[in-house]
């Protein structure tokens, strides 16, 4: 039996993976990435580069993408809640324009595969949170990209952050000028993002 579980989600490509967890009165171990045991369940993926944010209650980070060396991401929260969303940008895709979110914890473990071809992003739940994730290629600051976060078309419900409202959420002064899902397919922006 291996070590992970792979989850179907709304999205084909998008997959919550849930990894065997062995604990007892010390605390638990488990492995969080596989490269075998991730083939054996159809995941192939080459991470080549790992990035750990930390962020107070009420951030929202996202929607972010890359228009080249678009990246695959695997995360996870390893402290405190977050509510991760993935946005299908993949042109040819059925579910173009549709989303899929996961609770991801520290408790639960749980992980998110979100495929190239997706914006990403993050609200903060707890007081803070600690996120990690492998990407399968580099980071590349001149192709960033990014999707307005509460773009009425594509109605990602976030969940509610307690004490605080959806304007008061705290995004760089970045993620508040990013263009809606219209916008970019004006642009043409996706033909070759795959």
């Amino acid at each position: 039996m291996g070590k992970f579980k792979k989850i179907d989600t709304s999205i084909e490509g998008v997959y919550i993976i849930e990894p065997t967890v062995f604990g007892d009165n010390r605390g638990y171990f488990m492995e969080t990435y596989n490269k075998k045991d991730f083939e054996e369940i159809g995941l192939n993926y080459n991470f080549v580069q790992d990035n750990q944010s930390k962020s107070k209650k009420g951030v929202l980070r996202g929607l972010h993408f890359q228009k080249e060396n678009t990246q695959a991401k695997l995360v996870r929260c390893i402290k405190g809640e977050v509510f991760d969303v993935a946005v299908d940008l993949r042109p040819e895709s059925k579910t173009y324009g549709k989303w899929e979110g996961v609770i991801l914890t520290e408790e639960n473990k749980k992980m998110f595969m979100v495929p190239r071809g997706f914006a990403h992003g993050f609200l903060v739940l707890s007081e803070t949170a600690e996120f990690f994730y492998k990407c399968d290629d580099i980071y590349n600051h001149e192709a960033e990209g990014g999707l307005k976060w509460d773009d009425s078309d594509v109605g990602i419900k976030w969940p509610e952050v307690p004490g605080m409202k959806p304007e008061e959420y705290l995004t760089s002064e970045r993620d508040t000028k990013w263009p809606s899902l219209k916008q970019l397919k004006e642009t043409n922006l996706f033909q070759d993002l795959r």
